[in-house]
């Protein structure tokens, strides 16, 4: 399945396993389009490596046109900042011919992007040194449904979206749920350990990886973990690789947990009246025996902007903030007496109004409403620090004061939302329309310093799911514990000897 960025920023789908036609660049970003001056590119990539390329992978595999690679040169992050094009794009249909691309890279000394649908947040698939993007949008298959087992085998690129509808028919669920799942792809989900609304209770990508096929940075292919649920034979290799940013391997299939599919489902929508009281209303429930399927945060800059933009007419006016709770499963009454119990306590800690949706359309409406929240406040202004700061649960109701006087102090806009019941929330720092831009990376930078400060003050984490990168990359090498910094390095520079592999991501060397 080839992934095409439209004009709109989002994705549309194609059938054809061929890559197709080549984007228009005549709205495109500013991006660049070859290595800056102070950033050496390790090797050139001679008309003689091209030719191995296509031999590996055919001709039409082989995309050197700068508008047809327009798309590759950069992620959801802020192409005119991070965009970079890469030397050469390539769509092996294989795991042998991933192996061979990433053997001729160590001997030419090539730098090698994996690339899923690119979706992601951080920069992570942007080829920031040039070389060769390694787009695996081509393996998307389903290979194999083991019901015995319960498990699915898939190749990288298979849409994540596409392998739930698939289980969905045989009763079967995958949990490991990424709000984005409509466009990214199993393997950028493994890459990056995506997580999502339903984190809270079924947890991220990683708990239903059972088992990968990894193409190593020196090109040998290896099986690490399998169909089983328990397995302590040696290091847990597997678990290394998820998370890693593409910078320890190319994983190319992948052994998913599957699990029985939730047949009942109810969605609270609840309006407080300030951010402190939704917040503080987290730790309560998550303490009293019911774990919901999701508890989405939205404060009241966030809901308004998304209304506005989805034309919706929520009962928002009067409130400061709210919750959007969702529980299921399998018995239909346990459903309906966890969504009133939860109702309930909501309401003796403050609650407006606790709205009730139990019909497919109304639940779908208000889920709609936290799903663009992101691409609302692009509508205010496309320049914006979309961030995924983590602190344990318990410190939830601590972070909404640092965010308020971070805003006050810089005069911008940081609309806050996210997952409120597992502490991971996306303080977005959004740039007002009138502001330079050389005033606003100073803000930004100088904003983000205080920012991740203050998570680590509340024991918090600057990622929780988007992920290093490129864009976190130089807050995380000052912040990270210097013995904990060294020994990720010493793991890359013996997986990777060469550095080819999404070489500068994370960390530098």
């Amino acid at each position: 399945m080839a992934v095409h960025r439209s004009n709109s920023g989002k994705y549309s789908h194609s059938n054809t396993a061929d890559p197709g036609a080549p984007v228009s660049t005549a709205n495109g970003p500013s991006i660049n389009r070859g290595p800056s001056a102070s950033r050496a590119k390790p090797t050139e990539i001679t008309p003689s490596i091209l030719e191995e390329l296509k031999a590996i992978v055919g001709p039409t595999h082989v995309w050197t046109d700068p508008e047809k690679m327009e798309s590759y040169c950069h992620d959801e992050t802020d192409a005119k900042s991070y965009g970079h094009m890469p030397d050469a794009v390539v769509f092996p249909r294989t795991t042998e011919e991933v192996c061979k691309i990433v053997k001729l890279a160590n001997r030419y000394r090539v730098p090698l992007v994996p690339r899923g649908a690119g979706s992601g947040l951080s920069g992570g698939a942007i080829p920031h040194q040039g070389g060769i993007v390694v787009s695996l949008e081509r393996m998307n298959k389903l290979l194999e449904l083991d019901t015995a087992n319960m498990v699915a085998v898939v190749e990288a690129g298979m849409v994540t979206n596409e392998l739930a509808r698939t289980v969905e028919e045989h009763g079967l669920f995958y949990a490991g749920y990424p709000m984005s799942l409509e466009t990214c792809f199993i393997g950028g989900n493994i890459a990056e350990n995506a997580g999502g609304g339903k984190a809270i209770k079924y947890g991220v990508t990683g708990r239903y990886i059972l088992g990968i096929e990894l193409v190593t940075p020196t090109g040998d292919a290896v099986w690490l973990g399998g169909k089983l649920s328990k397995d302590v034979t040696g290091y847990d290799l597997k678990s290394l690789v998820i998370g890693s940013e593409g910078t320890l391997g190319i994983v190319t299939k992948a052994i998913v947990k599957l699990i029985g599919l939730p047949t009942a489902r109810a969605d609270l929508l609840v309006l407080f009246k300030t951010p402190k009281e939704a917040i503080d209303t987290v730790p309560v429930i998550l303490t009293r025996g019911i774990v919901p399927t999701s508890i989405e945060f939205m404060d009241r800059l966030s809901i308004q902007t998304s209304c506005r933009y989805l034309n919706e007419t929520l009962p928002y006016e009067e409130a400061g903030a709210l919750l959007l709770i969702e529980v299921d499963g399998t018995n239909a009454e346990q459903v309906e007496t966890d969504m009133i119990t939860v109702g309930e306590l909501c309401e003796t800690r403050g609650a407006l109004q606790v709205y009730v949706a139990q019909d497919k359309n109304n639940m779908e409406r208000i889920w709609n409403v936290r799903r663009n929240i992101a691409e609302a406040f692009k509508v205010y202004c496309p320049v914006q620090s979309l961030e995924d700061i983590v602190v344990p649960t318990s410190r939830i109701p601590d972070l909404i004061p640092e965010l308020e006087a971070l805003s006050k102090k810089y005069s911008i806009q940081i609309p806050c939302y996210g997952h409120a019941g597992d502490g991971n929330l996306h303080a977005t720092l959004v740039k007002d329309p009138d502001m330079d831009m050389l005033t606003w990376k100073k803000v930004e930078d100088s904003c983000l310093r205080d920012l991740y400060a203050a998570v680590a003050r509340l024991e918090g984490k600057i990622s929780g799911e988007h992920g290093i990168g490129i864009k976190r990359k130089k807050y995380f090498q000052e912040i990270v514990n210097p013995v904990e910094l060294e020994l990720m390095r010493a793991i890359k520079r013996a997986w990777d000897p060469n550095n080819i592999m999404n070489p500068g991501k994370i960390m530098d060397l």
